[in-house]
């Protein structure tokens, strides 16, 4: 009986590198509802240059699947070229991690409308998103508040606009600082760290660095952050 789970479990590990798949593969796979016809590409940042990491054409359903191995958890780009002169809702930003990641959207509605599954990096930067957009709101009424006057603001107005924005400003690093700091486990926390708040007070960017998990600290942008850290030190 050992000898037949031992037989079946060697199987299915032939069989899994036999497509090529490993525990670092991640698959991003998925529907573009409406194309018949255009060139999708699965992109990053390895360094500092957008590169192309596959490309498929696609000719009839808008079905599509890309597979590629991962060091570590980043931000990946689906970017549809429509050939129609205009990069203008082309390019959906996801944070790829190991496994399968589903992808649904739209050719009309690309970037807007899509739906995204089976990353929990993804979720959780989803989640800051959502939480910020509160600071990110209040950012822009100040503005328009400044922009928007049928006579020009004066001295006090103006300094009070300010303040209003440097609160506001402050409000939004503390809530990202904490926020990254409350998932330590995920490779979020760093992402957001030299991303988002790259100019903090290196105290705050020694916080972060200093709470991560060993695993997240030895990723892509865990160890981008701790570079980063040391640059300003030096």
């Amino acid at each position: 009986m050992k000898k037949a789970l031992y037989a079946f479990a060697l199987l299915i590990f032939i069989s899994a590198c036999g497509d090529g798949i490993t525990e670092n593969t991640m698959t991003v796979s998925g529907t573009v509802k409406g194309l018949k016809k255009g060139t999708l590409y699965l992109q990053h940042i390895p360094d500092s240059a957008l590169i192309v990491v596959d490309s498929l054409q696609v000719n009839g359903d808008g079905s599509f699947s890309f597979q590629t191995e991962l060091e570590s958890p980043e931000i990946f780009y689906l970017y549809l070229n429509k050939k129609d002169n205009n990069d203008l809702n082309d390019r959906i930003t996801f944070f790829g991690e190991p496994g399968n990641i589903t992808i649904n959207t739209s050719w009309n509605t690309f970037d807007t409308n899509a739906k995204i599954s089976g990353s929990e990096s993804d979720k959780k930067l989803k989640e800051y998103r959502r939480q910020m957009s509160n600071v990110n709101k209040r950012n822009l009424e100040i503005l328009q508040q400044s922009i928007q006057t049928e006579a020009p603001l004066d001295s006090l107005q103006l300094d009070s606009l300010q303040r209003q924005s440097d609160k506001n400003l402050k409000r939004g690093y503390l809530f990202a600082i904490n926020f990254a700091i409350n998932n330590k486990d995920s490779y979020v926390a760093p992402y957001i760290a030299v991303s988002e708040i790259a100019n903090a007070n290196v105290k705050y960017l020694d916080s972060i660095n200093n709470s991560l998990t060993p695993e997240v600290a030895a990723s892509k942008y865990g160890r981008a952050l701790q570079e980063h850290i040391a640059s300003i030190k030096n």
